[in-house]
């Protein structure tokens, strides 16, 4: 099963519960603000998730703007139209980033929030992307930086590394906070036909309610759900706990506190 496919069945609704908070939220009021000093009326959103960066975009979209919203996953776009709700502005669309079903030229501004690690085809979709984009046009995305900058991340993965060894789960390791390079970034977005791109590193605190939370999120709201069951583990409880103790110990129980690091890229 590929990382994209298995965002499915709970997953949908754990990974907007639990990583919304401890994640998303501040990066989409940060992408929503970026966009909003474009001025682009006609926004295409590539991997849109559960909606967290389009009720962010929509809140400061004009009214004669248009915010198509897509994701390879019907699941996710579920859970999204549900939070996000009804807007004459807004559409939501299943889509996959690498084969855009678009004609040439039809957005200002493409907005990509944690999606591009996903791409199986890094360059294609970059192509894509210039491909659907209005001369002049700008896409705005983020990545993750290393785990050695997220450390509740990195603490989770490490625990299962050492928990579960020696076959542990390797999704946070292998793909999130896995395309972190810079150089590979840019020379990526050149090769899609971008001649400008610029990147910065961007930290926010990473906060949720209990390390519970934080764990069950990064656990059970994202492909590690299904590794575990494949390791034969149908309910992850023991091991959660387990590794909220961990979690705990470092960065608190409730509030459960860190910090977390980006980078933001902007092409054009």
């Amino acid at each position: 099963m590929s990382s994209n496919a298995a965002f499915v069945g709970s997953i949908p609704e754990t990974y907007h519960r639990c990583l919304g908070p401890l994640l998303f939220e501040p990066y989409a009021r940060d992408m929503a603000a970026r966009a909003q000093r474009t001025g682009a009326t006609r926004i295409l959103e590539l991997a849109c998730g559960t909606g967290i960066v389009t009720r962010e975009l929509l809140s400061s979209l004009p009214p004669n703007g248009r915010l198509t919203a897509t994701d390879l996953n019907q699941a996710m776009i579920d859970v999204a139209s549900k939070f996000v709700g009804a807007d004459p502005r807004l559409r939501f669309q299943p889509a996959d980033a690498c084969k855009l079903p678009f004609p040439d030229h039809s957005f200002d501004l493409i907005v990509c929030q944690y999606g591009v690690m996903f791409f199986p085809d890094k360059p294609g979709s970059m192509r894509e992307a210039r491909r659907v984009l209005a001369p002049g046009g700008r896409y705005l995305f983020n990545v993750w930086d290393s785990l050695a900058h997220n450390p509740i991340a990195g603490l989770i993965q490490q625990s299962l590394d050492e928990l579960l060894a020696p076959n542990p789960p390797r999704f946070l390791a292998q793909t999130p906070y896995n395309w972190f390079d810079p150089k590979t970034i840019e020379e990526t977005a050149r090769a899609g036909g971008f001649t400008t791109i610029k990147h910065e590193y961007l930290s926010f605190p990473s906060e949720s309610p209990t390390a519970t939370d934080a764990v069950r999120g990064l656990l059970e709201g994202t492909p590690n759900l299904g590794a575990l069951t494949e390791r034969g583990i149908t309910d992850p409880t023991s091991l959660r706990n387990s590794i909220a103790e961990r979690v705990a110990a470092k960065f608190g129980k409730a509030p459960c506190r860190s910090t977390m690091r980006a980078i933001v890229v902007e092409a054009s």
